[in-house]
């Protein structure tokens, strides 16, 4: 019996078979012995659609099938091949892995996202991923909305082993942000990760909050903060999108974080996501561990999604 841990790659299909199992369930009896007339044509885009992955990937899917260059009667196989190469073709531009980069350090990442997203844990995963790269990291517990976040980000910051800059609920987030930049900067840390509050059902109170840690941080470092990471939950499917679009507004988003893509069928959003944004995707989650947050590799991502390895 073979007990070795799964790789990163047999953890990230893993965790894309829903995904790719309601891709099959759609386009299942579209494909294989039907004609690829304009009405199966149609339905295959239905599918795709369906899927969740979005209007863009499914006409650029249907529009290669249409080009006269395929048989007329193409196999499961050969659909789920040609949803894979699209697929890669619109990931490859946003799958931007974060890097340190920021001179005078910290390098300092807001971290925003509605309550339930994953945003906490992804915080500390985003700094054992650094960690692992020789970075030294702090935690800044910003989202002084919720107790519960608080402490929260203590205990995930006492796992990774980073310090963390916390105060009492309802402290003032951008006076912990001034400390946790003064004494990042004073110990040399590398990356100063910040945890702030997803309110969205109070966008006013929200932007209000951000602009006063954007100007906090202004006297400090005129370049930061260098990077606002919005944490997004796969499971919400079409909602992630909306959720894109109110923060991009509101926070200026630099680069987007997908968790949870291990527990639902709709991680076509994250091809959604890349087609209607273009916004760097800089990790994707599947699964509880630390290390089960990682860079993507698009292909890889595609691949799974579209479950063509399962013909293998």
């Amino acid at each position: 019996m073979n007990d070795a841990p799964l790789s990163w790659a047999e953890r990230m299909r893993a965790g894309f078979a829903k995904t790719s199992g309601r891709l099959g369930d759609n386009l299942a009896g579209l494909v294989g012995k039907a004609q690829l007339d304009e009405q199966t044509l149609d339905d295959i885009e239905e599918a795709l659609i369906a899927s969740d992955l979005g209007p863009g990937a499914a006409a650029r899917v249907r529009d290669r099938l249409a080009s006269g260059r395929f048989e007329r009667h193409l196999s499961e196989l050969d659909i789920r091949e040609i949803v894979a190469d699209e697929l890669a073709q619109i990931l490859a531009p946003v799958a931007i892995p974060l890097d340190i980069h920021a001179f005078p350090r910290p390098q300092v990442m807001l971290v925003i996202g509605v309550n339930g997203s994953g945003k906490t844990t992804t915080i500390a995963k985003l700094g054992h991923l650094f960690q692992e790269q020789d970075y030294s990291v702090m935690l800044v517990a910003g989202d002084t909305f919720r107790a519960a976040a608080i402490a929260q980000l203590q205990v995930w910051a006492g796992r990774i082993g980073a310090p963390v800059i916390a105060g009492k609920e309802g402290s003032d987030a951008a006076s912990l942000v001034f400390e946790g930049v003064k004494r990042g900067t004073e110990q040399g840390i590398d990356a100063l990760i910040v945890d702030t509050a997803g309110r969205l059902h109070n966008k006013r109170e929200l932007m209000d909050e951000l602009a006063k840690i954007r100007r906090t941080l202004g006297r400090l470092n005129e370049a930061a903060p260098h990077n606002v990471i919005l944490v997004l939950d796969a499971t919400t499917g079409q909602n992630a999108l909306a959720q894109i679009e109110v923060f991009r507004d509101v926070a200026a988003v630099t680069g987007l974080v997908m968790t949870k893509l291990d527990g639902t069928a709709r991680g076509g959003v994250l091809v959604a996501a890349a087609e209607q944004y273009g916004l760097p995707i800089h990790a994707i989650g599947v699964g509880e561990r630390l290390d089960d947050l990682r860079p993507f590799d698009p292909r890889a991502v595609a691949r799974a999604i579209a479950g063509a390895d399962e013909f293998d």
